[in-house]
């Protein structure tokens, strides 16, 4: 009588997570030394706040909606790896051509450009991740993707706060270019092309009704957290203001460490939020990090120009990305099989873009309107109701 074969369970930190995560790690690099030097260009052109936050809102939108048609086509998993580098060299080109721009809208038209393509690719790279790995360590590979990704958040601002010293401003976006477009060469090495996964492809429409009902319900709350969720780098213009006072020419350096700091903590804790996501429910630890983006609000709205309290509150900013980005990727691959995956984290996504087009596009012009503290007090009600929301919802089951 033969004996049975074990098969070896598969390895969660294989050659494809690793790929990933490089991958992710230089594509943040060049694109966050561009966002952190963003505010100060766009000062240079005299634009006022309500431009940051349209411009960030509108490009926000554009990679979500791309989210939407991408997460149709990642579920056909040929189309996965070349949809993902195609998104990545377009994101790192684009990159660059900011420092091309003469006004706002040329920044515009190029951050929105980017930001689409880097929305197509997104569903792609998640759903192939969340194949790449057993069920069990879902947690771990998007905590530790994450982790990668962040890291080069961290290196980018660094780099931008180095060469805004040493070189004209819009030599910093040319420079920013070169990581972003190896990015996509380290993809193309490191992560192998899926087999198709034999299952019936779904038109759509029909692929989104099919969509489970606790998935559904999931997108409320993120929805609600997503209207007050605003892009960081209104914190780094926040933090810009409340220092010139004080520190003059320096303060733009000083809000742009602050935001290397945010993205240091962000990195750090993605990979244990992940893999404590594999031992405790996912759920929960969401509702936290939604909460700590109601505190992020709090503290944007009381900033003084302490740098202990500035340094607070991004820390908490931080921390806050490092739960919602890492447990939003991981609950969805629980509560969605497979064959449906990409059309899943492409809703997601979409859901997510609605809010931070209103989000950080309605704030920038509050804030020009009202103030700052008005702007953020409200975002801060909008964190706190989604946490409400996933929590009534984990009570329905």
């Amino acid at each position: 009588m033969l004996e049975p074969i074990e098969i070896a369970p598969r390895r969660w930190l294989n050659k494809a997570v690793v790929g990933f995560g490089f991958a992710s790690f230089l594509s943040d690099a060049g694109h966050e030394a561009a966002t952190s030097a963003l505010p100060a260009l766009l000062a240079a052109f005299g634009a006022p706040p309500s431009a940051l936050g349209i411009i960030e809102g509108v490009s926000d939108a554009a990679a979500s909606f791309a989210k939407l048609a991408g997460g149709f086509w990642a579920d056909r998993p040929e189309r996965r790896k070349p949809i993902a580098v195609l998104g990545y060299l377009v994101t790192g080109l684009t990159t660059g051509a900011y420092g091309l721009a003469t006004a706002w809208q040329a920044v515009f038209a190029a951050r929105a450009t980017g930001w689409f393509a880097r929305g197509i690719r997104g569903p792609a790279r998640a759903a192939m991740l969340a194949d790449s790995v057993p069920p069990e360590a879902i947690g771990r590979a998007f905590g530790f993707h994450r982790a990668f990704d962040t890291a080069g958040a961290v290196a980018g601002p660094l780099m931008a706060s180095l060469l805004i010293g040493l070189v004209p401003l819009r030599w910093v976006f040319g420079i920013a270019l070169i990581p972003g477009v190896l990015a996509s060469l380290v993809f193309a090495l490191l992560v192998q092309t899926q087999r198709p996964h034999g299952r019936e492809t779904l038109a759509f429409w029909k692929s989104v009704g099919a969509l489970p009902p606790a998935f559904r319900r999931l997108l409320g709350a993120v929805f609600l957290f997503g209207l007050g969720d605003f892009a960081r780098t209104l914190l780094i213009l926040r933090a810009t203001q409340l220092l010139a006072p004080s520190r003059g020419a320096a303060a733009a350096g000083i809000a742009i460490l602050l935001y290397a700091f945010h993205n240091a903590l962000y990195a750090l804790a993605s990979y244990p939020v992940g893999a404590l996501a594999d031992r405790v429910s996912p759920r929960s630890l969401l509702i936290v990090g939604y909460g700590l983006g109601a505190l992020t609000a709090g503290l944007a709205a009381v900033a003084g120009p302490s740098l202990p309290l500035l340094a607070l509150l991004f820390a908490v900013a931080g921390l806050t990305l490092a739960f919602v980005d890492t447990l939003e990727g991981t609950v969805t691959a629980r509560l969605v099989g497979p064959e449906l995956r990409g059309t899943a984290y492409g809703v997601l996504a979409t859901v997510n873009g609605v809010g931070d087009l209103i989000s950080s596009s309605a704030i920038g012009i509050a804030w020009s309107a009202l103030g700052p503290v008005p702007a953020f007090s409200v975002a801060g009600v909008l964190c706190f109701l989604g946490a409400a929301v996933i929590t009534a919802g984990g009570r329905r089951g």
